[in-house]
């Protein structure tokens, strides 16, 4: 009988993979219906057509056949978002190599141990990166390509310095007279199982994973993509490239889907400051803007709130008359400032702002807040704006499946598990964490809490690892208790973690860490600002259980270190707390002792 289940569950799995379309012939089509149409701009720079791309494309083709590179080998990107790394991006897919982007924001040890790690043959870097690596540290490296010219910085073979040398040659003896739309053969993958890319995480917890990402994930994703913003995203349309390529969501969301649909991408390849990306969405007046929180809360902080929050709005605003007209005002001033020709904002990354979105849901602004993983390329959950519901990360999305491991899903919290096609094939090199995170079901084990309501809405609760156990048993959960510090008007971003306590290292004390507007301070001392911030943090205590009080406060006006989608770095800060509270220790150790 198990043997006859077994049996069908393969043949199901057959089938499904049969209906899963080639990847790379998808973008061999897009190139080709697209190919006089606007493709890559580099923002205040130069325009790729998908004909340009098609050329940059073939080039590197040639450079990595002449220089030697095989199917299959890793080939490594970090850079800034250019029409040029994207360009490279897809050469190396269509080439039949595997890619490996990397955030040029990890620092250089960083990019050093994930190129060594992820055996890259060539690593291609941006104009900052380029000057912050050591060749040396990378042993295994055959070569280093700049990206903006693909010129090279660093050659180990013989082969590749002749490649790159003689390549203008050598393209124009394959075309003669010029490139056309006949000449654009791809890389057929193998199997939607096949290997496209590894992507290694951000590290929130500390160490970075690589991210074994299949030809299906990056096909369902895209089609995932088609099915909901299809009749909305059209050939043509523009959109802004935000996010770093280099994670998943923006290359799934503001790059992949994009070009694979005809749209013209806007890359911001200076630092993404609120200032440039509100000057950007005006010029460019994009169809969709995917963001993380921060950057959403930040335009509308910046840009207006300090137009409508004073009494005289306030006043209308609670006038049941005249405040509906007063909210449709609002929406239309804040729909300007995303470029005034959205279809809808897509959030995701980490958990929305809660005064925030409720200043969205009020004046019905279009945004929607969807649910993923790097593990997933990245989609999970997602619903579309006009049916969206409040807190939640929508339902399932196209293609997956996905369950609460929970005894009552939607009453008590339990692990998020999805499974399907978007699912990673496991961690590279490290058997132990793709066994724990993916079960012999096939499900994957997120490490996010949450819940789901009796209409399929996935409500996420926190993270497993960010949860804090006391010794008496009890579960602290920090999201939780940092929604309720939205309340405190001068909080810029603030988190609380579990310090362990200076009777007892095995248990934990819930500390927050707080960075403040010091706009709101002016001559206050730090002493007076730490003040003020642990007399509001005692009106929330009052509200809370007693074990989910907050015992500790650090007050700063330096910014969290962060991940590319702008989530704060829990470790990392978490351990600046720690350091800082011992070196603390040590110099009231070191005052007694003079003293005595």
């Amino acid at each position: 009988m198990c043997e006859e289940v077994c049996t069908f569950a393969h043949i199901l799995k057959k089938c499904a993979m049969e209906q899963i379309s080639s990847f790379n012939e998808l973008v061999e089509k897009s190139i080709i219906k697209y190919w006089d149409m606007d493709a890559l701009t580099d923002y205040k720079g130069k325009t790729l057509q998908y004909h340009d791309v098609a050329r940059k494309i073939e080039k590197l083709h040639i450079m990595f056949e002449a220089s030697g590179v095989q199917k299959g080998d890793k080939i490594a990107l970090c850079g800034r978002n250019s029409s040029a790394w994207a360009a490279s991006f897809l050469a190396v897919l269509t080439y039949g190599a595997v890619a490996v982007p990397i955030l040029h924001e990890f620092m250089p040890e960083q990019i050093h141990n994930i190129v060594n790690h992820s055996d890259a043959k060539l690593l291609f870097v941006g104009d900052v990166v380029v000057t912050q690596i050591d060749a040396t540290k990378m042993p295994k490296l055959e070569g280093i390509i700049y990206i903006p010219d693909y010129s090279l910085v660093v050659s180990r073979t013989e082969k590749l310095t002749y490649a790159r040398e003689h390549l203008n040659e050598e393209f124009g003896r394959r075309y003669p007279k010029y490139f056309r739309p006949e000449h654009v053969h791809y890389y057929r993958e193998q199997s939607p199982d096949e290997l496209a890319l590894i992507n290694y995480t951000s590290g929130t917890t500390g160490r970075s994973k690589g991210v074994m990402l299949p030809y299906r994930s990056l096909w369902s994703n895209t089609d995932f993509a088609k099915h909901v913003l299809g009749d909305v995203v059209k050939p043509g349309s523009n959109v802004i490239s935000i996010l770093p390529m280099a994670h998943m969501y923006g290359m799934s969301f503001e790059f992949i889907y994009e070009f694979l649909s005809g749209v013209h991408i806007y890359y911001l390849t200076r630092i993404p400051s609120p200032a440039i990306i509100s000057q950007a969405l005006q010029e460019v007046k994009p169809i969709i803007m995917i963001a993380v929180p921060l950057v959403i809360e930040k335009i509308i902080r910046k840009k207006v709130f300090p137009k409508i929050q004073n009494n005289k709005m306030r006043l209308l605003l609670n006038m049941p008359v005249i405040n509906k007209k007063v909210r449709a005002k609002i929406r239309e001033q804040v729909y300007q400032a995303f470029g005034g020709n959205l279809y809808e904002i897509i959030i995701g990354g980490a958990a929305l702002n809660g005064e925030i979105e409720n200043f969205l849901r009020m004046i019905e602004f279009p945004y929607t807040v969807g649910y993923g993983a790097t593990e997933c390329g990245p989609i999970i959950c997602y619903r579309d704006w006009h049916t969206f519901a409040k807190g939640s990360c929508g339902q399932a999305a196209l293609h997956q499946e996905v369950r609460i491991d929970s005894p009552d899903p939607a009453n008590v919290a339990g692990e998020i598990l999805t499974k399907g096609p978007n699912v990673l094939l496991g961690y590279y090199k490290n058997e132990e964490d793709t066994a724990r995170t993916i079960d012999k079901e096939g499900w994957f084990h997120t490490g996010d809490l949450g819940y789901k309501d009796k209409d399929g809405y996935f409500y996420i609760t926190g993270r497993k690892k960010n949860v804090i156990v006391l010794m008496n048993g009890k579960n602290v959960f920090p999201e939780e208790i940092e929604q309720e510090l939205n309340v405190l008007p001068y909080k810029e971003e603030a988190i609380i973690v579990g310090i362990p306590s200076a009777e007892d290292e095995r248990d934990l004390v819930v500390t927050l860490k707080l960075v403040y507007n010091p706009e709101g301070f002016e001559g206050k001392t730090p002493e007076e600002i730490n003040a003020i911030v642990k007399a509001d943090v005692e009106k929330i205590n009052d509200k809370l259980p007693p074990y989910k009080r907050i015992k500790r406060v650090y007050t700063t006006d330096e910014p969290m270190e962060k991940t590319s989608t702008q989530k704060v770095k829990r470790f990392v800060e978490t351990q600046k707390i720690i350091d800082e509270e011992k070196a603390e220790k040590l110099r009231r150790e070191e005052a007694k002792s003079e003293e005595a």
